[in-house]
């Protein structure tokens, strides 16, 4: 899974990374200059805001602090829930963290390194969101329902967080599920881990040069067909 995104923002508006208070405050958000179509376009803003997110796959070593992920996230808690059974988290990975789950992934994979050699995969972002989904037994909601809860929920984040003006991407890989990474996110057996949504600051020339990109969408026709007689 990918994800390719946004503009650079100013430190002032920044929440300290190092902030790690539970309260949500009001930080002020930063509005994404990358592939910005106009909302009369889609015919809203909202509608814009969807088309122009992208996956960003380097950025740099500015983060969100808790309290901004906090207020972003009150948006993404009205995803789309059957019985409202919330089978979703998200574990947020800073510092040291990354480390751990460089080890964890070594472990998971059978790789020895050098003494003091890193995996350095999980220090691509000072930032990595674990999308977690939760599978709770429920007579009207199958365990799938909840995964594709839990999904709605992950891409709603990176939308949010694009806006905001973070780059953003989602990444997995074959060994996300295996024990020693389980084990180092602390996840019940109930629980699948989904990735993590890489995120940093973006790079003003990316920037720049994305706000000019002509990639087309996808023709939705692609998507959209009849139910078959």
């Amino acid at each position: 899974m990918t994800e390719r995104d946004p503009a650079p923002v100013n430190p002032s508006d920044q929440a300290p990374a190092s902030d790690q208070a539970p309260g949500i405050d009001q930080a002020p958000l930063r509005r994404t200059v990358v592939n910005p179509p106009s909302a009369s376009a889609y015919g809203t803003p909202v509608l814009a805001a969807m088309a122009r997110r992208r996956s960003v796959t380097k950025v740099g070593e500015r983060a969100p602090g808790n309290r901004e992920l906090l207020t972003l996230m009150r948006s993404v808690a009205t995803v789309a829930d059957h019985k409202a059974l919330r089978p979703w988290r998200v574990i947020a990975l800073r510092g040291d963290d990354r480390l751990r789950l460089g080890e964890a992934l070594d472990a998971a994979a059978g790789v020895e390194r050098a003494p003091g050699e890193v995996n350095p995969k999980p220090l691509r972002a000072p930032l990595l969101l674990a999308i977690v989904a939760s599978q709770i037994e429920h007579p009207k909601v199958p365990h799938w329902e909840q995964i594709a809860t839990a999904a709605g929920a992950g891409h709603l984040l990176s939308l949010a967080l694009s806006e905001a003006g973070w780059g953003v991407m989602w990444r997995s890989g074959i060994h996300t599920n295996d024990p020693q990474v389980r084990v180092a996110h602390g996840l019940a057996d109930d629980e699948l881990l989904m990735g993590w949504l890489y995120v940093g600051d973006v790079d003003p020339a990316f920037a720049r040069r994305a706000s000019t990109s002509s990639r087309p969408v996808p023709d939705p026709q692609a998507f959209l067909s009849p139910m078959p007689r």
